[in-house]
């Protein structure tokens, strides 16, 4: 029976599976309303106690008692299995309609997600057209700032013009109120003068000739004026286009004021003689009266004497002496009179040569007051175009810079070195010539070789004749990164004699031909000193090694690697471990807290006579090795609680050379074959990162491997190409150049500030 029953429970399960069962018109579940059981439900207690149940006679052997009590427990397992077959159909029914309304939500949920997908792209479109509308509103929102900026910067221009214009001009009023008193004065000399000439008009009576002779001279000096006017206008047109003729018109200013001052003293001469020779006619005139009298009352006592002629023969006498007496009078008259006339021609031709020197100084001093007008015009313009000038190429290496640390690329600067009196004369001419328009100038270089050109262009280029000075004027602002907390590297790269270790050493003895890393330390230094006051206080650490055969030296050991080698124990084992954070570490290397750069310049000249150099047919003294200086810098401001780390790295490659032009046998030649691998290894990377691949090979070398940081990271990289003049160097100094060109391409990720880093390890990092 209960194998019947459980039978009928499979088929039920069975035939509402297969979906056979009528569900009624409107698919609700069956209930136990009409069925079998009734109203009744059992539990789980009540359905264990009816399995557990056992069967309690009275008498063993009353089979009908037996019987019917069977029956009755039949019954109610029927009644049960009964309400269990029912159960599961109403169970079957809900696991029916609830797998269709699961597939009905599905079928929901999939045209959601198409809709979702659908709205999905649509939003994505509509984000790219506000992202692209956010780019062109930011590049419009940038133009609008900088021709702001450009607005602000010629309004200030405009207003420092505006007031160096009103200071001149309150200037030139003074100046033309002092010239106005000068004219006035003149002007009373000359009211004078003119009453004084027509006093004496009366006495000249050869003006009029001498007036033609000096209207001969007046146009005479008319044409030498208008000589001297078109001489003006070429001085003035050749000051407009050439600004090395200004000190010629300064000397020629000078002549004219020479020239002025003396006319002004030919002048006071005429003046002095004209005062003499008024007061000689004056006395003149003086002496004519006083004769004139003694004349009349001669003729007077003459006639007194005639009237007593009759009387005595001594009257006789004396009326002969005193006519003797008065005729020599008259001849003295006479002649004073013809010294009075000649004093008036004099007196007239000294006036006329007053008048024409009075005419030719008011023309010089007009003509010195125009030039001096026009060469301050010039000078001001001058100093105009000079300052744009400077202001446009400090504003133009700003953006360079930005633009560079936007992009990430590695900047390059090229430094061509002098010829010096050991190279070798050649009748090729020279190699290399320099552009000189204003887009290529200070940033062109031109190679001329077998007929062919080559032209370059780099951050900067710095000719033969530039100075040391000058070279760490274009990098000063990099080595201040290194304090702002940047990592900075700045590498010397070039043939062997190209000047690489100059450039980064020079000659520590004269303070002008010091190289770049002990001037980046005094600058370094002495910014320290300077943001004290502002509360910073730095602390500095340098390490300095070599790579010298794939070998990394400790150039700052107590006992020297070599000598342990020497000596044939082996050496320390240095290896370079790079952090997350993009720090590298060499294990075991000498670290040394400095400072003042006179502790940094002592461990430069130790680690100078430490390093590895040898002689070679291309140069003396050879660095056989890559040098590398490393400062870390960790800044704490008291104030603001602020901390950054910097890192300085100033590398000097070892020279590139050829074994056939060098020369090198046994260890040299060892030598070579490891520089020129490790450089090839660097040239391998700079290739990879130019091309941007995804493997770039920095273990294929241990210089490649340690300047990780500063070829595929986040530091500020410069890189010094150094030339020779030489032709004989053409060849490689064209593969430098390429090579340049090719570093100046690279990306390698913009420069990060390292702030608030408070490291654990106190190991220096070479960033």
């Amino acid at each position: 029976m209960v194998g019947t029953a459980n039978n009928g429970r499979l088929r039920l399960a069975f035939s509402l599976v297969n979906g056979s069962q009528d569900l009624g018109s409107d698919s609700a579940p069956p209930s136990n309303a009409g069925s079998e059981c009734g109203g009744i439900e059992f539990s789980r207690e009540d359905v264990e106690a009816l399995m557990n149940e056992k069967m309690k006679y009275k008498n063993k052997f009353n089979y009908k008692e037996r019987c019917e009590n069977m029956m009755e427990y039949i019954k109610r397992l029927r009644l049960c299995i009964k309400w269990f077959q029912e159960l599961e159909g109403e169970y079957a029914f809900e696991q029916e309609k609830l797998r269709s309304a699961l597939e009905l939500t599905e079928r929901r949920c999939c045209e959601i997600e198409v809709a979702l997908n659908n709205k999905d792209e649509e939003l994505n479109l509509i984000i790219l057209e506000l992202r692209k509308s956010l780019a062109s509103l930011q590049d419009k929102l940038a133009k609008e700032e900088s021709e702001k900026k450009a607005a602000v910067d010629s309004l200030t221009k405009e207003k420092e013009a505006r007031t160096s214009i009103e200071r001149s001009q309150a200037s030139l009023s003074e100046e033309l109120e002092k010239v106005q008193g000068e004219l006035d004065g003149a002007n009373q000399r000359i009211a004078s003068i003119n009453d004084m000439y027509k006093l004496l008009q009366e006495y000249n009576s050869s003006l009029q000739l001498y007036n033609s002779k000096l209207q001969t001279d007046l146009d005479s000096a008319h044409e030498t004026i208008k000589r001297g006017e078109k001489e003006r206008s070429t001085i003035v047109e050749t000051l407009h286009t050439l600004r090395g003729q200004h000190k010629s018109l300064q000397d020629q200013l000078l002549s004219s004021i020479a020239s002025q001052e003396d006319v002004m003293k030919q002048k006071d001469s005429l003046l002095n003689e004209v005062a003499c020779l008024r007061m000689e006619l004056h006395q003149t005139k003086e002496d004519r009266e006083h004769y004139q009298q003694q004349v009349q009352s001669l003729t007077a006592d003459v006639s007194k004497y005639k009237e007593l002629a009759a009387n005595s023969s001594e009257l006789e006498v004396t009326h002969e002496y005193i006519l003797i007496h008065v005729y020599l009078l008259q001849e003295k008259c006479s002649s004073q009179g013809n010294q009075i006339q000649i004093l008036h021609d004099q007196l007239a031709v000294a006036e006329r040569k007053l008048q024409v020197s009075d005419m030719s100084a008011f023309e010089t001093r007009n003509e010195f007051e125009e030039q001096k007008k026009l060469i301050k015009e010039l000078q001001n313009r001058l100093e105009d175009a000079e300052y744009k000038l400077i202001e446009g190429e400090k504003l133009r290496k700003k953006l360079h810079n930005t633009i560079l640390e936007l992009k990430g690329n590695i900047r390059v600067f090229c430094r061509v070195r002098p010829q010096l009196p050991d190279d070798s004369l050649s009748n090729q001419g020279k190699v290399f010539s320099y552009p000189t328009s204003m887009e290529y100038l200070g940033r062109g270089i031109d190679m001329t070789q077998n007929g062919q050109k080559h032209s370059f262009t780099f951050d900067k280029v710095f000719m033969p004749d530039t100075s040391q000075e000058e070279v760490f004027v274009e990098i000063s602002q990099l080595v201040q990164s290194a304090l702002d907390g940047y990592k900075v590297c700045i590498f010397a790269y070039g043939q062997t004699g190209s000047g690489k270790t100059y450039t980064m050493m020079g000659k520590p003895v004269s303070p002008d031909e010091k190289g770049l890393i002990p001037r980046s330390l005094e600058q370094i230094f002495q910014t320290k000193q300077a943001l004290q006051p502002q509360g910073w206080r730095y602390k500095m650490q340098v390490s300095m090694l070599e790579i010298y055969n794939e070998t990394i030296r400790d150039l700052l050991s107590p006992i020297r690697d070599s000598s342990r080698i020497e000596n044939g124990s082996a050496g320390k084992q240095y290896t370079i471990k790079h952090d997350a954070n993009g720090n590298t570490q060499v294990s075991d290397l000498t670290i040394v807290d400095v400072h003042s750069s006179r502790e940094v310049a002592y461990l430069l000249d130790r680690a100078a006579h430490s390093r590895s150099v040898g002689k070679t047919h291309m140069n003396e003294q050879s660095s056989r090795s890559h040098f590398v200086f490393t400062m870390r810098i960790t800044g704490v401001n008291e104030s603001t609680e602020q901390q950054v780390q910097g890192v300085l790295n100033l590398i000097d490659l070892a020279g590139s050379e050829r074994l056939s032009k060098s020369g090198s046998t046994g260890d040299r030649l060892k030598e070579t074959q490891a520089i020129n691998k490790s450089l090839s290894s660097l040239a391998d990377v700079i290739f990879a990162l130019a091309k941007k691949e995804d493997h770039v090979p920095f273990r294929n070398s241990k210089l490649t491997y340690l300047l990780q940081p500063c070829l595929g990271g986040d530091s500020k990289t410069l890189m010094f190409v150094n030339i020779s003049p030489e032709p004989s160097s053409a060849g490689e100094s064209l593969c430098s150049l390429r090579f340049a060109a090719r570093v100046n391409a690279c990306e390698i990720g913009t420069p990060r500030r390292q702030l608030n880093m408070r490291a654990s390890d106190s190991r220096l990092s070479y960033g």
